[in-house]
């Protein structure tokens, strides 16, 4: 079975092969995380480094000099050696001059030469700023030089974004430790108060804090703060968003645009908005504990509760419950509450979505990988601990990922929106293709049962969300971008989607057929068995397999027309063992003629071992031009082929 992967992106050394997979259309185009210059006339500096502050301040990216786009058309220009030299040297002068851009975060490895069609482009990898380093900005102000990266290319951001990447940059996040003047414990809904320490002493029954009195308590949890540098003293953000009363959280001095919301929504009846909300509205106190308490019982009434013992004790909580739990608490304890804007959390048949205003505060490469944690409102998270509803810092994301991966259903996928910043996670309920998305693939444009499984997925996912982009399907396929590109215009081409051609942001939908009608055949039953979770390695295995026969046949019907002295029995047998090396060189040429092939599939077929064909006849049939590399620019791609050069 593949290794899964979140994105591409993350592996730098087949980024830079990732981005160079140019076709003669070039229908890769710009996007978040590429951009193309000519620089044929010069180094493009200004336009560089507002692209270096918008990746450094975004999610990183990589800028091409050589490549000139015109209209959404790339073309390749290439550089000379001379002026590769001159643009180096310039780049590291202006990148370590403040008045060109305001922080230097390249090594000499970022800087690469990359050849493609004999012409040599100049790379920059820029990666993504941390908390600390950020903003990135032109020249010695951040305020109206800071630029962000988004659908549209760079954008100007707004002093207001300045200023918040300014405050999250402070070497401590305390966002929460904020002393709100003229409140008091009074502004506190004592209900709420009780509660907490019912589950507190639940969750922690041994806990020395359980003899403090409310007072003394709310300072060791950060509800209340006593200021010694300005001998201030009062409740704090987060001991007024945990426990306060409405009226006093929408306070204008406090948070006026404070409003968590509960959107259900499972029925089919499209005249039904919501089968159930939970918004304040006057009836509740609406403090992130009551918000909890009151949604939390509605999100996990949804999942299934097997029977299981544990120390003779019956556990109700699956892996995949507390991955909930923790998507929902995240949501509440890193929302910067500074920001308008709901924390939103939505709940239909198919999905999860928790939605919250803010940043994230780690490149996404570091929140799939778990294990760094940057809260925004440490004393909320810490609340939350103590009453069980939240794990240790930095091991959050790790349960979100496993305990979802525990019941076989989609990996959960981050994005991040810009103007207003908003983070949302979704996490989706369905495998990999459902039956009954199946049935209506089938019913709306017609049989599928010969798409192959990440086809299937591509459609499903078009299917449900009514729409399909490439960058889309990078969250759910374990493919490159440039082979989800192929994909999506070999099902344009059989008529399953239409794209919009909207240039670089191309997306797709469904494309009906007239008169398609409902057919569930057999194979198709057996396509959606094989590429569920639990059947999938099966399923690769035996598409190998068949691969390999029909290699291994094409092989000998080759074989046969190369060569007229093998005997019946030779060719029976074939292997190619009698072959001599001009015949077994046309064989391969003609295996490859077609597809890409792999060097596993090509020694099985040919019944010579793996490293003879790696080492003996790949590197010469390179080196003369018949073959060319799926990913030229990596020598070890776990899916490099090989494919016959027909220029």
């Amino acid at each position: 079975m593949m290794k899964e992967k979140q994105l591409t992106l993350f592996d730098w050394e087949e980024q830079y092969s990732l981005y160079f997979q140019i076709e003669e259309e070039f229908d890769l185009k710009e996007n978040e995380e590429v951009e193309y210059k000519s620089a044929i006339d010069g180094f493009p500096s200004k336009e560089l480094w507002k692209t270096y502050s918008a990746f450094a301040n975004t999610n990183s990216g990589i800028i091409i000099l050589g490549v000139k786009e015109k209209k959404g058309v790339l073309s390749i220009e290439g550089l000379e050696e001379e002026q590769i030299e001159q643009y180096k040297n310039q780049f590291w002068n202006e990148c370590n001059n403040p008045n060109a851009i305001s922080r230097n975060l390249l090594r000499n490895e970022d800087v690469k030469v990359i050849s493609f069609q004999e012409k040599s482009l100049l790379c920059f990898r820029i990666p993504f700023a941390n908390r600390t380093e950020r903003p990135v900005y032109l020249t010695r102000n951040p305020l109206g030089n800071t630029y962000k990266r988004n659908h549209e290319g760079d954008y100007r951001c707004t002093d207001e974004e300045v200023k918040r990447m300014l405050a999250d940059s402070s070497g401590e996040l305390k966002r929460d430790s904020l002393i709100l003047e003229d409140f008091t414990v009074a502004d506190f809904d004592q209900t709420s108060v009780k509660q907490f320490r019912q589950l507190f002493l639940s969750s922690k029954p041994n806990h020395p804090w359980h003899a403090s009195e409310d007072l003394e308590l709310f300072k060791k949890i950060g509800a209340y703060r006593v200021d010694r540098k300005s001998r201030t003293e009062g409740i704090t953000l987060a001991g007024l968003l945990m426990f306060g009363k409405e009226d006093s959280i929408k306070e204008q001095t406090a948070l006026p645009n404070y409003f968590p919301d509960f959107r259900e929504r499972l029925s089919s009846d499209e005249k039904i908005r919501w089968t159930d909300r939970i918004s304040p509205d006057g009836t509740w106190e609406s403090n992130l504990l009551q918000f909890y308490l009151k949604v939390w019982p509605k999100l996990s009434s949804t999942l299934p509760k097997p029977f299981r013992l544990e120390n003779d004790k019956r556990v109700d909580e699956t892996p995949t419950h507390i991955a909930l739990r923790e998507a929902f608490v995240n949501a509440l304890v890193h929302t910067d509450y500074s920001l308008s804007g709901n924390i939103i959390v939505e709940l239909d048949t198919e999905k999860f979505v928790f939605s919250n205003p803010g940043t994230l505060l780690v490149s996404i490469h570091q929140y799939y990988s778990g294990g760094i944690s940057e809260c925004r409102n440490p004393s909320l998270q810490q609340m939350f601990m103590l009453i069980g509803r939240a794990e240790k810092a930095g091991s959050g994301v790790d349960k979100i990922m496993s305990g979802w991966q525990e019941s076989h259903w989609r990996k959960p996928f981050l994005e991040l929106e810009s103007q207003p910043d908003r983070i949302k996670l979704t996490l989706p309920m369905f495998n990999v293709i459902p039956d009954a998305i199946l049935d209506e693939l089938n019913s709306t444009i017609g049989d599928v049962s010969q798409l192959t499984p990440d086809e299937l997925t591509a459609l499903s996912f078009c299917l449900i969300e009514e729409s399909i982009s490439n960058q889309r399907l990078q969250y759910v396929l374990n493919l490159h971008r440039s082979d989800i590109t192929h994909l999506l215009k070999k099902l344009c081409l059989e008529d399953y989607l239409e794209s919009d051609n909207n240039g670089r942001w191309t997306t797709y939908k469904i494309k009906a057929k007239q008169g398609a009608t409902e057919k569930v055949a057999t194979s198709t039953k057996k396509v959606a068995t094989s590429i569920n979770q639990s059947g999938k390695a099966i399923f690769e295995e035996n598409k190998v397999a068949t691969t390999t026969e029909k290699v291994a046949t094409s092989a000998k019907k080759v074989a046969t027309s190369t060569s007229n002295t093998h005997s019946d029995k030779d060719d029976a047998q074939y292997h190619g063992k009698n072959l001599k090396r001009e015949e077994l060189e046309k064989i391969i040429l003609q295996l490859c003629k077609e597809n890409f092939m792999k060097k596993e599939e090509l020694a099985k077929a040919l019944g010579k071992s793996e490293s003879y064909i790696r080492n003996k006849i790949l590197p010469d049939l390179l080196k003369r031009g018949k073959l060319i590399k799926r990913f030229p620019f990596t020598h070890n791609h776990p899916e490099q082929g090989y494919k016959t050069n027909e220029d």
